[in-house]
């Protein structure tokens, strides 16, 4: 049997992550909404971008049974919307966070909130602590295996991330994650412009790799593909873009600009077309 544990950090590097997020806070700040939240949000009901996210937030926390627990982890945290909204709105004692950009960790420090505490490391470098009452992560999976993996590889480096979560929660306790997939498609149809300028290192997961990798260790208790969310979410941001356009040009110039523009546009087409789905699921440990 292949051993997952023996395996070297199957994800992208620090390095590619930081290639695309660490453009800059400002730039970021820019144009995202005011959760800076730079994932897909779930727009039932929803009128605003702000609104969908703050939902989209609530929905991952409530199904993770984080809620009024002492310690949570958000694997991937980006900015930190969660993390701020797990303490703010739903009671949690202590909040973490991962990300492998510097400077999304140096702004959540920089809330000088002391209920939350955010580490600059891969979830197969953490430790943790204590044991956590619930897992969150959101828009970071699709970066936990690289095109140079064989199909083996990559459902073992996903074996040994749920190993890992398995072993940090609590018996009995959930985790949601939220990611998007190949759907009607495979790594040789992902755009040249995305593999090179956007995500360098990553590869995106098919749902039966994820079921596989988590067999065993954790129960799929709820599934949803929002594609069309994900739609909406691209359009409100070139939308957002282009209202902020002349100050992003003055910020980071126009190649970073209409890279980002394009970059959007493309993946507005992948979820329209059911090229690429937008996954959120919800596991429980399996004790």
């Amino acid at each position: 049997m292949f051993d997952s544990t023996a395996l070297a950090d199957p994800g992208a590097s620090k390095q590619a992550i930081q290639y695309h997020y660490d453009v800059g806070n400002d730039f970021y700040h820019l144009w995202l909404d005011e959760t800076k939240t730079y994932t897909c949000a779930l727009w039932e009901g929803a009128q605003t971008l702000q609104q969908a996210q703050e939902q989209k937030l609530d929905y991952h926390i409530s199904q993770a049974g984080a809620s009024g627990t002492r310690f949570a982890l958000d694997i991937g945290c980006g900015w930190g919307p969660a993390l701020t909204r797990m303490v703010d709105h739903h009671r949690v004692h202590h909040a973490i966070g991962l990300t492998l950009s510097q400077q999304q960790a140096d702004y959540i420090s920089s809330l000088g909130d002391n209920r939350i505490e955010v580490e600059v490391q891969s979830w197969f470098d953490h430790i943790p602590a204590q044991p956590y009452d619930a897992i969150v992560s959101i828009g970071a999976f699709e970066h936990f295996a690289r095109p140079d993996m064989s199909h083996s590889q990559k459902v073992a480096g996903y074996r040994s991330f749920f190993d890992r979560c398995h072993a940090w929660l609590r018996p009995g306790k959930r985790m949601s994650l939220q990611t998007i997939a190949y759907e009607n498609s495979d790594r040789h149809d992902l755009h040249p412009f995305i593999a090179k300028e956007i995500w360098p290192e990553t590869d995106l997961p098919r749902l039966a790799d994820i079921v596989v990798a988590a067999e065993r260790k954790f129960e799929i208790i709820r599934l949803r593909n929002d594609r069309a969310d994900y739609v909406r979410t691209c359009n409100a941001w070139i939308h957002r873009l282009n209202e902020r356009q002349d100050e992003i040009i003055g910020l980071v110039g126009a190649d970073v600009f209409h890279r980002y523009v394009h970059w959007f546009k493309l993946s507005m087409i992948g979820f329209h077309t059911g090229t690429m789905s937008l996954l959120r699921i919800t596991f429980q440990r399996v004790p």
